[in-house]
C-alpha cells in the first residue's frame, strides 16, 4: 500500500477570518475521529489536491502535522464553492488500524460494451460507488467494473458480479443492479415522445386566442355607452 503524505498545521483563525487564509492558498480542515479531540488545522491547497487527487475518499493517507508523528486519516469529500468547485473545508477522519471501518469505494467502469458498440445501446450505471466495511488496510482506491461483458439488452451486471478485494465487505444487496444497457428507441417510441409536445403548442395556442376574443370583448364593452350616456343630449 503506497503511503500518501499530506501536511497540516494548527488553525488559529476562525470564522470570517478564514476568507484571507483561502486567499492565501490555505484551506481550514479539522481533525476528528476515533476517541480523539476535534482539533482545527490548516491544509496548503496545491498540495491537498494533488493528494485527493490520488487518495480520494477510500484511500488511507498520512496526516503530518507540524514535527508529530503522522495520524492514519480518511479525507471526507470536501465542501467546495459551487460555482468555481475550489475546496472550502475539509474533513480528516482518524482511524485506528486495528478496528474495521465502513466508508465507500468508488467504482470505475472499463472496458467497452458490445450491446453500446455494436446495438447503438445506452450504458445506464445505477451506482458510482459502494458502501464497504473492512480494515483500514484493506481499503482500495477505486473497484474496476468490466462492462464488456455486456452483449444484449438483458445483460447485467450486479453487486455480487463485482470483483471484490480479499477483506472487504459490500453492504449493498447483492442483486442490486449496477450497470445495464437501454436499446435505442424506436421510431413509434420517438414519434410518441413528440406528439405531446404538438398537442401541448396547440393547446397553448387555442387558450391564447381565448384571451385575445376576451380582451377584444373587454375593449368593447369598455367603449360601449351605458344608458346614461345614451339619454344626454
Amino acid at each position: 500500500m503506497e503511503n500518501i503524505i499530506l501536511h497540516a498545521q494548527p488553525r488559529e483563525v476562525f470564522g470570517k477570518k478564514v476568507k484571507a487564509l483561502r486567499k492565501k492558498g490555505q484551506i481550514p480542515a479539522i481533525l476528528y475521529g476515533h476517541k480523539s479531540k476535534s482539533r482545527p488545522l490548516l491544509v496548503n491547497k496545491t498540495e491537498f489536491e494533488k493528494v485527493f487527487e490520488k487518495a480520494g475518499v477510500s484511500s488511507l493517507v498520512s496526516l503530518k502535522v507540524d514535527n508529530e508523528n503522522p495520524q492514519k486519516v480518511l479525507i471526507r469529500e470536501p465542501q467546495r464553492d459551487p460555482i468555481s468547485l475550489e475546496p472550502l473545508h475539509i474533513d480528516f477522519y482518524k482511524i485506528k488500524m486495528t478496528e474495521k471501518i465502513r466508508t465507500e469505494i468508488p467504482l470505475k467502469f472499463v472496458g467497452e460494451s458490445p450491446a453500446v458498440k455494436e446495438l447503438d445501446g445506452t450504458l445506464i450505471t445505477n451506482r458510482d460507488a459502494v458502501e464497504v466495511e473492512c480494515l483500514p488496510e484493506a481499503l482500495v482506491h477505486e473497484i474496476e467494473v468490466d462492462i464488456s461483458g455486456l452483449k444484449t439488452f438483458d445483460d447485467v451486471i450486479k453487486v455480487s458480479d463485482l470483483n471484490i478485494p480479499e477483506g472487504v465487505e459490500v453492504l449493498n444487496e447483492p442483486e442490486e443492479i449496477i450497470a445495464s444497457i437501454t436499446p435505442p428507441r424506436s421510431e413509434e417510441e420517438l414519434a410518441e415522445l413528440e406528439a405531446p409536445v404538438e398537442e401541448k403548442v396547440e393547446e397553448v395556442e387555442e387558450v391564447e386566442k381565448k384571451e385575445e376574443e376576451a380582451e377584444g370583448e373587454e375593449i368593447v364593452e369598455e367603449k360601449k355607452p351605458s344608458e346614461e350616456q345614451e339619454k344626454m343630449p
